[in-house]
């Protein structure tokens, strides 16, 4: 049997985790001095840019960004890079209130010997989200 890449076995956990609501679960995946950047770079909930380090704050990232929505995530495509990386081509689609959000967005996981979640970036666009958010409330 193939084994599969680290990094790949996080992402494939990381999504069971969060359509099944599972806070507890997810934040097992990470190691304890990891960083979440969603997205990469400065956004409403993370100004600086700077992203979510340690778990406390990666699960406020949960109750923020996660718990308030009804999240499906579709990976497309995972591309294990060595044994420790991997990049995912995926769509997100929410609903959070009266809104709904569609993103594709590409993902990218660094985990550590054990397999721990050390960085989890996930690049998408947010000017776009926002517009596209503006145009639901207007509506």
């Amino acid at each position: 049997m193939e084994r599969i890449n680290a990094a790949v076995q996080a992402n494939i956990d990381s999504l069971k985790n969060v359509m099944a609501g599972n806070k507890e679960g997810w934040l097992a995946l990470f190691a304890d001095d990891a960083v979440v950047h969603d997205p990469v770079g400065p956004s409403s909930h993370d100004p600086s840019g700077e992203g979510f380090r340690g778990k406390d704050r990666i699960s406020e990232f949960w109750d923020i960004m996660i718990a308030p929505g009804d999240l499906n995530l579709i990976p497309h495509k995972r591309i294990a890079v060595g044994d420790h990386h991997a990049a995912v081509f995926m769509s997100a689609a929410n609903t959070i209130g009266d809104f709904k959000t569609q993103i594709e967005m590409i993902v990218t996981y660094e985990v550590d010997d054990e397999g721990k979640v050390k960085v989890l970036k996930a690049h998408w666009d947010v000017e776009g989200l926002n517009r596209r958010m503006a145009e639901q409330s207007a509506a």
